[in-house]
């Protein structure tokens, strides 16, 4: 990895909670807040985003908790942290659920003095009484956990604990977790675990039996384990998943010999075990087979000879398809397969003669994900959602076929006078890139609306249409158009797409994005004047790009809690562990096109930049706050106009609590209608 450049003056930025550092952003905010919140719109925009986030007729996000039980948690005015609960799914079904309080996260804060933030829980099956439950302070990626008993309703008295730290774990037995330790001294440079253990009950951490190591140099986000096992709960394998970079990983079998590398290629993941069947999707071409491809293998083929592996396919998706999503319930694999990024879920049975699949009836044109899969039947939780029609949530039986809409959110925005059109722009390799446009019916085509484009562009993740409710009260209602950009290093078309984009190849991504800003332009749906742009973490980077390459093109841009001096990135926060995505400032041609777009860099005096908001986390392990605040010093420096906001807590989501999130989404658009309204 590439050493710290040493012309930086401010490195200092860099430590995360350091005096100096906080100062600087208590500064900025007392600076920057006021001329957001006195703003005579700010104080409406933030109500209608507090009355969003905590509706009381939001819809519960259930999953399958043990047999016949759902789970869910849930954030309100009075639960600002949250609560675990749980319900029957009769009783859910009902429409007027009897919940059951598992764990009051504000109480718990409350009694404990501590700023604790909901990170999920893992259940032992078949029964689910048994969870290890994340807590983390302020919002960061390391958490703590705990051992928790669903039916006494308490933290179990003498039970796993495990201190403050980035873990990755998962339940063997009652008795016994799979655990990758992160502990100081023993992480990767990315900062995360490289071994895994077996932990027992009532064993010290000092004393778990390492059962695989990789090395310090690994990347990516560390040793992890992947743990197969029937419905009934018995564990037919135990793989540790060894990262080698973001993208690159070894799978090795655990046995009672030590353990054993799997003959899979470094570019797949595995994504479940149903019917005796290990399923794995390809992200390179491998043995015959295409990037996209889904896989299957004799579980019991591979355990008897893991160094010689035979392969069946399940699924290749066509040129305009992607595998967003692998599930698996009692006797089914559950795929939800996307064309031109609009989703669908398929019911697949094995049998004597393979693989058949049935196609679930539901809305079309509508992004489609599984909310949870049963392991005591074939039930689905799935989510319905697009971005003018509010969100629903259905259950269905992945073998019957049947489904039942459980809940459908009420309208929270006048989406009559709107519609949605997806548009294609051509990019400056040839390539058609989609994006989604929100937009009034009766828009002018005059150049003259306020258009906020969002884009993501990387590791993978699709930008799927969903319900705008927030941009609907706070953007749409007020005039505004709301464009969302499918750009390269995406998930949206399976691998390719986001190959396409990588190392090298960096400068597709943005040059999509950029394609789709001038398309907007030229089909006079706006105009620089009017066209602002929005992007967080990998996307906030974009922003940066944006800002500093095509500035004459944007009067706004919101850019939220960036990477921005890829340079040094790779020695920031878990930066290292991106290698993969942006490629190495330590190898000379790899660095060669780092320079060419690293914003920090490439910020420049004497240029037309639109004032930017940038906003970050202090608690944000992950990217780092470094990246916004030396971008902001930077600004600052060269005397240019900016906004800048650092919250104290709140992790890399940017918020540890509704209020929080309320209160940035105001910020931002009050930013929004200074600049592109006004």
């Amino acid at each position: 990895m590439a050493a710290a450049p040493a012309d930086d003056p401010y490195t200092w930025m860099e430590e995360i909670e350091g005096a100096r550092a906080l100062e600087w952003a208590r500064a900025e905010n007392a600076a920057s807040l006021p001329k957001l919140q006195n703003d005579p719109r700010y104080k409406g925009l933030y109500e209608d985003a507090l009355k969003i986030a905590t509706a009381t007729d939001r819809i519960p996000a259930v999953a399958f908790g043990g047999e016949g039980t759902l789970r869910n948690f849930w954030q309100d005015q009075t639960h600002v942290r949250g609560i675990w609960r749980s319900t029957t799914i009769e009783s859910y079904r009902s429409g007027s659920p009897q919940w059951r309080t598992l764990l009051d996260v504000d109480a718990l804060a409350k009694a404990e003095n501590a700023n604790w933030v909901w990170h999920g829980a893992t259940c032992l099956p078949p029964d689910e009484r048994l969870c290890l439950v994340g807590l983390s302070n302020g919002g960061k990626d390391a958490e703590e956990v705990r051992e928790f008993d669903t039916v006494t309703g308490k933290f179990v008295q003498g039970g796993f604990r495990l201190p403050e730290g980035k873990h990755r774990y998962d339940w063997l037995d009652r008795d016994t977790l799979a655990l990758a330790e992160w502990k100081a001294g023993e992480t990767t440079t990315s900062g995360y675990p490289y071994t895994l253990k077996l932990l027992k009950r009532g064993q010290p951490l000092s004393a778990a039996r390492e059962v695989f190591r990789g090395t310090k140099d690994d990347g990516g986000y560390g040793v992890s384990p992947i743990v197969l096992r029937d419905p009934d709960g018995s564990v037919q394998a135990l793989i540790a998943y060894r990262p080698l970079d973001t993208f690159n990983a070894e799978h090795h079998l655990i046995t009672e010999r030590g353990p054993v590398k799997l003959a899979l290629p470094t570019r797949s993941q595995v994504q479940g075990y149903v019917t005796g069947r290990l399923l794995v999707s390809l992200e390179a071409d491998w043995a015959g087979f295409k990037e996209g491809d889904l896989l299957d293998f004799d579980l019991a083929a591979v355990k008897r000879d893991p160094g010689s592996l035979k392969a069946s396919l399940v699924l290749r998706p066509s040129q305009s398809q992607s595998i967003e999503q692998v599930s698996t319930t009692r006797n089914r694999l559950v795929v939800a397969l996307y064309e031109n990024v609009k989703g669908q879920i398929v019911s697949y049975r094995y049998g004597a003669g393979g693989w058949t699949s049935t196609k679930l009836e539901l809305p079309k044109d509508s992004t489609i994900t599984v909310g949870s899969a049963s392991d005591h039947d074939d039930g689905l939780i799935l989510n319905v959602t697009s971005y003018l029609t509010p969100s629903s949530q259905w259950l269905a039986d992945a073998a019957s076929g049947q489904r039942a809409t459980l809940r459908t959110l009420p309208a929270r925005f006048e989406a009559s006078k709107h519609t949605v059109e997806q548009l294609w722009a051509t990019s400056k390799d040839g390539t058609k890139v989609p994006y989604f446009v929100v937009r009034p019916r009766d828009l002018k085509f005059d150049g003259q609306a306020p258009t906020l484009l969002y884009a993501y562009g990387g590791f993978l993740s699709s930008e799927t249409p969903q319900y705008a409710a927030t941009v609907g009260k706070l953007w749409l209602e007020k005039g505004g158009v709301y464009v969302v950009a499918n750009i390269r290093g995406g998930g949206e078309f399976g691998p390719r797409w986001h190959n396409a984009g990588l190392k090298l190849n960096r400068m597709r991504v943005y040059e999509d994005f950029f394609a789709v800003s001038e398309d907007l332009v030229r089909r006079r749906i706006t105009s620089p004047r009017r066209l602002g742009i929005m992007g967080g973490s990998n996307g906030g980077l974009l922003m940066g790009v944006a800002l500093t390459q095509r500035p004459e093109l944007y009067n706004a841009v919101v850019v939220q809690v960036p990477l921005f001096d890829m340079i040094a990135y790779t020695h920031i926060g878990a930066g290292a562990s991106w290698v993969g995505e942006y490629g190495d400032p330590a190898v000379p041609a790899e660095r060669a096109v780092l320079d060419t777009y690293s914003p920090y860099q490439n910020l420049k005096r004497g240029q037309k930049y639109p004032r930017p908001f940038i906003w970050t986390s202090t608690k944000d392990d992950r990217v780092h706050p470094a990246h916004a605040r030396k971008a902001a010093a930077r600004l600052k420096e060269y005397g240019y106009d900016y906004l800048y906001y650092e919250n104290v807590d709140g992790g890399h989501a940017g918020s540890a609590n509704l209020n929080e999130r309320a209160m940035r989404q105001a910020l931002e658009y009050t930013y929004l209608m200074q600049q592109l309204m006004d």
